[in-house]
């Protein structure tokens, strides 16, 4: 095994082939605070992608609705149980990922769902984390009684568990975006990819016996448009472009503000070592407790302090870039805030979608003697 670096365990770890960055690495922020599990994001991806037969199932993007919510069932406590309790130590993770803690006769620890794991996509939906009684019929923040909504699509990891465990090396990453794609014509359906995936993305269709999973839109992508789960999202919740390495952040874009700069954006179960590139902006309402902590690593507490500093009119800088999600279908690579708007451009600088900061408000008296009339508020 080849010694990789992972800038979001803070060390170097064990990995099947050679360390090999795209020249542009595709990624996304999802605010989960802005999240409403309406499900447009879902089933746009269901009516573009997976709608014909064996794929009755997939779903390659879904909302969970955290705790209890998983799909597939138990995705990842069935993978932290195996994996069993690791540390991070002042920022660094000091326990082993999938790759290093893989069995004998197998390049990563994973698991293969059965068959009722695939069958309840809405496990948990809208279920607390404790049961409501009458001594907590009031309201307080952060609230003991919490759920979060989870968007989840395939992570285009870094050093992609799937990639790494195929045994015909039909999965590859995309040089030019580091879009992980599976090639259907070297897929002999072994499964080895749903096994190892942590996040389980790729997806077995029984009619053809060969694997599927999410492939960013690229077509889209080439187009300079963004996925369609991503700019189909009501809630306005997710950022999407390139990141850059710690080593070489461009402050000025987008991505890179999120989650090199401000620290707002984590990574999804960054212990399992893949160096995802779908980031989260955590839950502020609920504690940064070690379920949090686990899920997003040790920065939680940090990102949400920065998150609600925003709130409170201390940083309308991230408060701008935050408005620009999905307000365009056009990728932007660069940004800037203004005191009255924020602004993206494209590679070339051109400018591309402008929000205004503050909204104006437009009052309408009672009775308006042009058209002879009275509004009234109808509630």
């Amino acid at each position: 095994m080849a010694k990789v670096y992972n800038w979001q365990l803070g060390r170097y770890m064990e990995y099947w082939y050679e360390e090999v960055r795209p020249r542009k690495q595709m990624a996304a922020v999802f605010d989960i605070n802005k999240c409403i599990a309406c499900q447009t994001c879902t089933m746009a991806c269901k009516t573009t992608w997976t709608s014909g037969k064996g794929q009755e199932y997939m779903w390659w993007n879904n909302v969970e609705t955290r705790p209890w919510g998983s799909f597939p069932m138990g995705w990842d406590s069935k993978l932290l149980n195996l994996l069993g309790p690791q540390e991070w130590v002042n920022g660094i993770y000091a326990g082993k990922t999938i790759f290093e803690a893989a069995r004998p006769g197998e390049r990563v620890l994973g698991n293969l769902p059965i068959d009722m794991d695939w069958a309840y996509p809405n496990r948990g939906e809208d279920e607390t984390n404790e049961p409501i009684d009458e001594a907590k019929y009031y309201f307080s923040m952060p609230h003991s009684i919490w759920t979060f909504y989870l968007a989840r699509v395939c992570n285009h990891c870094t050093y992609p568990a799937c990639l790494a465990a195929c045994p015909r090396t039909s999965i590859y990453k995309r040089p030019q975006d580091g879009i992980v794609l599976l090639d259907q014509q070297r897929c002999r359906g072994y499964r080895e990819c749903v096994r190892a995936c942590p996040y389980k993305k790729p997806m077995y269709n029984h009619e053809t016996r060969i694997s599927e999973k999410c492939l960013f839109c690229f077509p889209a992508v080439e187009q300079g448009n963004w996925p369609r789960c991503m700019r189909s999202c009501i809630g306005k919740i997710r950022m999407f472009g390139s990141i850059h390495t710690p080593d070489n952040i461009d402050p000025e874009n987008p991505i890179d503000f999120l989650v090199h700069v401000k620290k707002v954006g984590l990574p999804l179960y960054p212990q399992f070592g893949t160096e995802p590139n779908v980031y989260y902006i955590p839950p502020i309402h609920v504690p940064a407790t070690k379920f949090l902590q686990q899920m997003f690593g040790p920065n939680v507490q940090k990102a949400q302090e920065t998150y609600n500093a925003m709130r409170n009119g201390e940083d309308p800088e991230l408060q701008g870039i935050l408005m620009l999600n999905v307000s365009t279908d056009r990728i932007f690579s660069k940004f800037r805030v203004t005191d009255k708007h924020a602004i993206g451009f494209d590679d070339n600088g051109s400018e591309v979608v402008r929000v205004n900061l503050n909204e104006p408000k437009v009052v309408r008296p009672f009775y308006d003697p042009k058209l002879g009339v009275y509004r009234h508020n109808i509630t």
